[in-house]
This record gives C-alpha cells, structure tokens and sequence, in this order.
C-alpha cells in the first residue's frame, strides 16, 4: 500500500507534536509493508535527512514561513502533488490542513484525516483563522473517507459538532532507555533528579509563565525550572518567557533539544510539568510517563484524558495549587516501582505498533479493501 502523508512541517528532529506523530506512525507503516511518502516543508525540514529515512521517502516542498499562511499553502501543494503521485491513500495531518479535504475527494483520492485537536482554541490566532480553522475541521471529519481522533474528548466533540463518528487512535510512545546524567546536564549545570522539567513548544496555550511564577513561590531548595523547547515565530510572548526565566533565579531555558540529550534531560528529571490550556493528546507528557517521572498536569480535559491515576492534576491557572504540587512532588519519594509501574502502563495503552495497525485497518477500509 502506498501511504501519503501531509499536513507537517517535517521530521525526524523537527519541533512538534503532530511531526512526532507522523515520524512514529510512518516508521511503523514501514514495518507493516507499506511504501510511505512525507510531503514535507522545505524552510523546516533538517536538509542533513537527504530523501530517505527510516524508510520513508520525503518530498519537500515550498512553503512561506508565515503563521497564517504556511499550512494552508503547503497542504494545497501537496495535494495537487498527490494527484499526480496517486498514492493509495492520502493521510491529512490536523485541521487546518484538512481544509484541502474536499481538493483532495475532487482529485479521485482516498483520504484519511486525523483531528489532533482544536486548533481554533489556541491563544495565537485571530477571528479569521480560526474560522478557517473550524472549516477546516468540519470538511476534514465530514469529507474524509476515514476519520480518526486522537483522543476521547476529540471524539466527542466531533460527535457532536458533525455527527460523524471518528475512530479513536491515540498518540503514542516507545519506551526509551533511561540514560545517566552525562554532558547535557552538566552543560546546563544540572542536578540528576533535582529539577522540574517542562519540553513544549513556546506558545501561550504552554502557559510557561504559570510555571515560571509557581516556581517562584514554591518551596523547592536545591531544584531548578528546566524549559525544554523553542518558538516557530518568536513574538512578544516568547520574549516574556525568557525575560521572565532571566529574572527568576534557578530557571534554565535550554532551547530546542532532540535525540540524546533530550532523552538526557527526560531521564534525570525529578519531575515534569504541564500546565497547558490546550492539547489534543500530549505526547510530551506521554514521554515523561514512559520515562517514569512524577507528573503534574493542569486539569484540562485532553490531559485527564490520558487517564493515568499517577499525574497529579491542579486547577488550570491556579499558580498557589501547581505551587504546592510542586513542594508535594519533591518532598515525596518514590516507591520502589514507581518507574517501572508508568513505563508498563504506557508500554501497554500508548504502544506505536499497535496504532500503526489500527490506522492501516483504516486505511485498508478507505481504499474498499477491508
């Protein structure tokens, strides 16, 4: 089967959830057999990854490096490339892609789109974009052949928005080794198991500045603030965040990181925190589960989703409640299998093979195989 995907800027060790998403689904589609295509945008795709990798063939193509503009171009591209590649199936990536949905019916493909959340909720875009991003869902989940959602409360909302009823297909995770505290924490002066870690993009649905002030008020001697991750266009909120983590004492911002070192800085964590107001399905915190670390999340419903009786929740935007949780992760020590216990649970109900299974049995319905 020969398997398109669209809707990303690129990867491997590209910033992102939904490039995460796609690098781990395509390499499995690979291991099922199936030939996969990434239609990749070239001002983000790392030039050093050549054409192939991991037996996926990349075509990078033009996008404008712009906010409101690079995703809705690109897409439009790499469908009508799609239409003259004619692969089997055309897999959309997200909703503001989706938009090119009904272009990709018109051109005789068979196309499987995957809502990674509402987009339409984040804090950086203006009344224009998100209605564009709200037909982008509609005609995505509507027109599509195979719709899939990443998360319970994506279902729902599909559910009840477009009577249309979406197959549920997390996000996933590999478990990684646990590696020792090596050269990367000590470039950044840090402690094995004495700082607070937060891997995001910076974006103000991340609420970093929550983190920052928690920080601040909780009592944690000896523990540092880790901000893992970088800004796609810098803007007044990312310049708040770093001029927030320079004034505040013990704060490290480490700026993107992939590969070796980021699973340096995952291992070693005493713990790790997201106090987002948006998800889909958080990878990132995923990670932190498959790596054992105590996690504490704001109480917003795709972070619940996950369902995991070991992240302890606060109330979203209470600085006092993620403070104190805080102080309670790092004065409490771990049980024996504590690491062990998260590693299994996401091992079993986050395992990328068994997704990739389910979303090529989607496929195989797409293409009237099944």
């Amino acid at each position: 089967m020969k398997v398109m995907i669209i809707g990303i800027r690129g990867f491997p060790n590209v910033q992102g959830g939904v490039e995460t998403h796609a690098e781990q689904l395509g390499t499995e589609l690979v291991q099922l057999g199936c030939e996969v295509e990434a239609v990749v945008r070239s001002p983000y795709q790392p030039a050093a990854v050549g054409d192939h990798w991991n037996g996926i063939r990349f075509k990078s193509l033009w996008s404008p490096r712009s906010r409101g503009l690079e995703a809705i171009i690109h897409t439009t591209l790499a469908v009508l490339y799609a239409g003259w590649r004619r692969p089997d199936v055309l897999h959309i990536q997200a909703i503001g892609p989706g938009i090119v949905t009904p272009l990709a019916r018109l051109l005789g493909l068979n196309v499987v789109a995957t809502h990674h959340g509402p987009d339409y909720d984040r804090q950086k875009w203006g009344r224009f974009a998100r209605a564009v991003l709200q037909l982008g869902e509609r005609w995505s989940m509507r027109y599509s052949q195979q719709a899939i959602v990443i998360s319970s409360v994506i279902k729902e909302l599909v559910q009840r928005k477009h009577a249309v009823d979406a197959a549920l297909i997390p996000n996933g995770v590999k478990l990684p080794a646990l590696l020792p505290a090596g050269d990367t924490l000590a470039r950044f002066g840090l402690d094995a198991g004495r700082y607070v870690l937060l891997v995001s993009r910076i974006v103000p649905e991340k609420r970093h500045l929550d983190l920052i002030q928690a920080y601040a008020q909780a009592r944690l001697p000896g523990w540092k603030l880790v901000l893992v991750g970088a800004s796609d266009h810098p803007d007044t909120y990312t310049q708040s965040v770093l001029d927030a983590a320079a004034a505040q004492p013990g704060v490290v911002c480490t700026g993107f990181q992939t590969g070796a070192a980021l699973a340096e800085l995952y291992a070693n964590a005493g713990a790790f925190v997201l106090p987002s107001s948006h998800e889909g399905l958080p990878i990132a915190l995923l990670e932190a589960l498959s790596y054992g670390l105590p996690v504490v999340a704001s109480d917003i419903p795709a972070n619940l989703a996950v369902d995991c009786a070991d992240i302890r929740y606060y109330p979203l935007g209470e600085i006092e409640a993620l403070a104190a949780a805080l102080e309670q992760v790092a004065a409490q020590p771990l049980a024996p299998d504590y690491r062990d216990r998260l590693r299994a649970f996401v091992g079993e109900r986050y395992s990328w093979p068994q997704i990739a299974r389910q979303t090529y049995a989607l496929y195989r319905r797409a293409c009237g195989t099944a």
